[in-house]
């Protein structure tokens, strides 16, 4: 006995209301934009360079009394944060500890670390440094280039090999559908304010090839389809296509979202935020699948039969007409 948590023949048609969809992930894009520029992200140590320290101490945590420990070394800006994680239990009183880059500094010095560590044990004797990582400004600088770049390219990749592969039109939805994923992405964590650092890009890395093994399963689908059923209109044919692969497209992405909840949960702090990001991104990478790249694919039209050169008309004679 088989788990089937669709069934084997479906006929849903995701077209019928696809203006709709397909503006309501513009306006999300849109507001994701907006949300970044007014907000921001919310940098890690590796993009705006400093020093994070993680603490832990037998007593309840008290931002107030280790902040005001703190500020008088002059340290500049810090932020104090308590560490709610089952991963640690309950005796274990964890707080996380950011102070800005130093002027002048790379990396704080082992003293400077001894005396913050001297301010907050006379806070609490029983408080030690479970982990200290630090980044300077110029290195966070280059980080920040480099994570953009490969961003980048890999989006520029994906669009050769889907141009290759299939046709123009077909990458030109998948790309609209990965720059979706990751606008979206980073809309959440601009909004939220979730720790934005190295592990969230390879996060968005790795979210770009989720999406496009999805894109790519259903867009050969439809490539097959369009030469099976050619006299059939590229809308029933998209919608044909996405019924067959959704039976497969559910269960990766179920079995997928339980993994990673798993590790949301049990995971610990430290992988919080790419675990999250991860979440995230199987939600609308599975969306922008269908909701965007066949979208995108329906509005330009594709030919019909690959054996045969259909000139300047092969991506606009199948098309949606307006009117």
């Amino acid at each position: 006995m088989r788990l089937k948590l669709v069934p084997e023949k479906t006929s849903v048609d995701f077209f019928r209301h696809w203006r709709l969809t397909f503006g309501a992930s513009a306006v999300a894009m849109v507001l994701s934009l907006v949300v970044f520029f007014i907000m921001g992200l919310n940098f890690g140590i590796d993009f705006r360079g400093g020093t994070s320290i993680r603490t832990e101490a037998q007593a309840p945590v008290d931002i107030a009394a280790y902040r005001a420990a703190i500020m008088p070394l002059g340290k500049g800006d810090i932020a104090i944060t308590e560490v709610f994680d089952p991963a640690f239990g309950a005796d274990r009183n964890v707080a996380m500890v950011r102070i800005q880059a130093q002027e002048g500094t790379e990396a704080i010095t082992p003293e400077q670390i001894n005396n913050i560590r001297a301010a907050l044990v006379e806070v609490d004797p029983t408080l030690t440094f479970a982990a200290v990582e630090s980044v300077g400004p110029k290195v966070s600088g280059e980080l920040i280039r480099s994570a953009v770049i490969s961003v980048v390219l890999a989006l520029s990749a994906v669009l050769f090999y889907i141009w290759l592969r299939f046709e123009w039109q077909f990458s030109v939805g998948a790309v609209a559908a990965l720059v979706h994923d990751v606008v979206l992405t980073i809309g959440i964590f601009s909004l939220l304010q979730i720790r934005f650092d190295l592990a969230i890009i390879a996060a968005l890395l790795t979210i770009v090839g989720y999406s496009l093994n999805d894109t790519v399963v259903v867009f050969d689908r439809v490539r097959e389809n369009l030469i099976k059923y050619k006299k059939r209109p590229l809308k029933e044919v998209l919608t044909l296509s996405i019924n067959e692969t959704l039976s497969r497209t559910v269960m990766t992405s179920v079995t997928t979202l339980l993994a990673l909840l798993s590790l949301f949960i049990l995971g610990g702090d430290v992988i919080r935020g790419f675990v999250f990001a991860m979440i995230w991104g199987v939600i609308v990478g599975t969306y922008s699948s269908v909701f965007v790249a066949s979208a995108v694919l329906l509005r330009l039209g594709v030919k019909r039969d690959w054996s045969k050169n259909s000139g300047d008309t092969a991506g606009t004679q199948f098309g949606v007409k307006e009117g």
